[in-house]
């Protein structure tokens, strides 16, 4: 296997999916594994439902720059990716390479695992939405639109 794409926020599934892949160290070999966090600046209602567009968050994005709200973003973010980069480093993964974007996250994901040729999507099943039964918004959307295999773990 060439590539993984690991999309991980601050959930509890963005951690179980972690630790699955994690525990497959000694099995799967990746070239690389890449660990995608996408920051989200609107609430998570908003974007999970698909009502903001990437356009409308690039707008917003450009309009914050150099504030201190973007600064506290992009620290939490590179907090997140941090978290798990070490995690799987720790599991013996080697190439393990980290991305921030901004965005609709479902469109980010999709959009980073075409342009880096990734051959699997690793993402929990749901994020901090407890209305949604068995799948997320941006995890369903994934599993519905994708050309590439997604394990999504619940």
């Amino acid at each position: 296997m060439k590539t993984i794409l690991l999309a991980v926020d601050d959930t509890k599934g963005a951690e179980r999916a972690a630790e699955t892949l994690a525990g497959w160290a000694k099995v799967l070999h990746p070239e690389s594994v890449i660990v995608l966090h996408v920051q989200q600046m609107w609430g998570r209602s908003l974007v999970g439902e698909g009502l903001v567009s990437d356009p409308d968050i690039q707008e917003v994005s450009k309009a914050l720059e150099g504030t201190e709200f973007l600064e506290k973003l992009d620290a939490a973010s590179a907090k997140i990716v941090a978290h798990f980069t070490a995690l799987l480093q720790e599991a013996g993964y080697r190439d393990v390479r980290t991305l921030i974007r901004k965005g609709h996250p479902a469109e980010q994901i999709l959009e980073t695992a075409k342009e880096e040729d990734v051959e699997l999507i690793v993402l929990g099943s749901r994020g901090k939405r407890l209305h949604t039964l068995l799948l997320g918004s941006v995890s369903r959307e994934i599993a519905n639109t994708s050309d590439i295999s997604v394990l999504t773990v619940h």
